[in-house]
């Protein structure tokens, strides 16, 4: 089982890794599967179906949809010329993709929202379909949005687990206990084997300059919240609070009276600063989810400006051990809110990051992996529970909390011997039938919770 560090960590666009990045990665599919055709088309339709429909406004998955069967990719999105090609697209009810021509569509006409059963394969469905110059469909693929940006057709899904086609690689764990075990037969660490791994597929230079641009993509987010105020979009009129309250914090910063959990504000702070960029839109790093991504970049910045010995040379070590325990999580069980509730996304994000933390902090490959289990364990049970409207308020919290149990998992873990009743295994397998138990209208359908009790929903 091999997923790459780059799998796990992909530069997008917010809210949601799910229902924004995903939607847009099928329609850039289906475009080369309509280029790579013997035949043209001369439209275009979508069909939005479980979660993407009933939170798909929310979650702007109409705007990703248009979007993404118009050319535009998240991972080098330029928010003005969306704006621009939104509204041509409006006016004049075409789309022109690279290579394909002027295809018809008309979002009002030829974007459905289906509010019916969920498609049979997961909650997060959408069928994407060509049509012919008197509007019958002539082609059509179904589409599945799993998590994290990560995209299967029907046919991919039905397959099986995530298959890797590619060259082995030198280090295959797919549990826990076996990533122990080889750490145990080479003497080598859980970032070690990881970028042995990775470096069997690409060039040292490749993945050094990947691991920095997610780092720069993670900080500047965070400064980007840090330092912007206003409402936040989706109609609930929402403060932007990161800015006031890191700002406070820093006026505190040196006084005498200051409390010792004043250091958990500032994890919170930046994690909410994430969040609030993601609520906005604004581009992120999945890590592994939108939902999730604050709890990750949050830890690192907080090791960086508060741990003392810290250096920014380690984040890539950092990152390598995390997306190493993430690729666990994903494989084993998953990492989709859809799927496994806020478990499935704060939690695994807090287990990344506190096995990262343990790692850069000297912990064994055993504490790492006690640290990855107590903070996922913390989570078990949670579910996703969405508020509707772009402003995600339920996730913007969580992510403060999942970075202040990350770091006390690490040193938690830090300060054992690694030798725990519940191995991370366990934890992960358990998240998985909890999550297979959970009620649908509380993971992302909004169809229960603070989504209906909310009255400006």
């Amino acid at each position: 089982m091999f997923l790459s560090v780059f799998d796990m960590f992909k530069v997008g666009v917010g809210p949601s890794s799910s229902h924004t990045i995903g939607p847009m990665v099928a329609a850039a599919r289906f475009l080369d599967h309509l280029r790579a055709l013997p035949f043209g088309v001369a439209g275009l339709r979508a069909s939005l179906h479980g979660s993407l429909a009933f939170t798909g406004i929310g979650h702007a998955t109409d705007r990703a949809v248009i979007l993404g069967l118009a050319g535009f990719r998240a991972d080098d999105y330029d928010a003005g010329k969306a704006d621009a090609e939104l509204a041509r697209i409006a006016t004049e009810h075409t789309v022109t993709p690279d290579g394909l021509g002027t295809l018809l569509f008309h979002p009002k006409d030829d974007l459905h929202f289906d509010y019916g059963p969920a498609l049979p394969g997961h909650a997060n469905g959408l069928i994407l379909r060509g049509t012919d110059a008197q509007g019958d469909v002539i082609t059509q693929i179904t589409y599945y949005s799993i998590g994290g940006g990560f995209v299967l057709t029907e046919a991919e899904l039905q397959a099986g687990k995530d298959s890797d086609t590619g060259a082995p690689v030198p280090f295959p764990f797919q549990t826990a206990q076996e990533m122990l075990s080889m750490a145990a037969r080479s003497g080598k660490t859980i970032a070690a084997m990881k970028q042995a791994n990775e470096l069997s597929r690409m060039p040292d230079t490749d993945l050094d300059k990947g691991l920095a641009r997610i780092w720069e993509v993670m900080n500047n987010c965070i400064n980007r919240g840090l330092e912007t105020g206003g409402i936040l979009p989706g109609g609930l009129q929402v403060r932007r609070r990161a800015k006031g309250i890191y700002e406070a914090l820093q006026a505190e910063r040196g006084m005498n009276l200051t409390a010792p959990h004043t250091i958990n504000d500032f994890m919170s702070t930046y994690a909410m600063a994430v969040n609030e960029e993601n609520a906005a839109g604004g581009q992120v790093v999945t890590a592994p989810t939108n939902g999730a991504a604050g709890v990750i970049p949050a830890t690192i910045r907080y090791w960086l400006d508060h741990v003392p010995g810290a250096t920014a040379r380690r984040v890539p070590e950092f990152l390598l051990t995390a997306a190493a325990i993430g690729g666990l999580i994903k494989y084993n069980a998953s990492i989709s809110g859809a799927e496994c509730g806020c478990q499935a996304e704060v939690g695994s994000a807090a287990a990344m990051a506190a096995a990262g933390l343990a790692a850069v902090l000297g912990g064994t490959p055993e504490q790492i992996e006690n640290a990855a289990e107590i903070a996922l364990e913390h989570h078990l049970g949670m579910t996703c529970d969405p508020v509707k409207g772009l402003v995600q308020v339920p996730c913007i919290e969580r992510n403060g909390l999942g970075a202040i149990k990350a770091v006390s998992a690490a040193s938690l873990a830090l300060r054992g011997d690694g030798v725990h009743l519940v191995s991370l295994d366990v934890a992960i397998e358990t998240m998985r039938q909890t999550g297979m138990d959970m009620s649908e209208k509380y993971k992302e359908t909004a169809l229960g919770g603070l989504a209906v009790n909310v009255p400006n929903c």
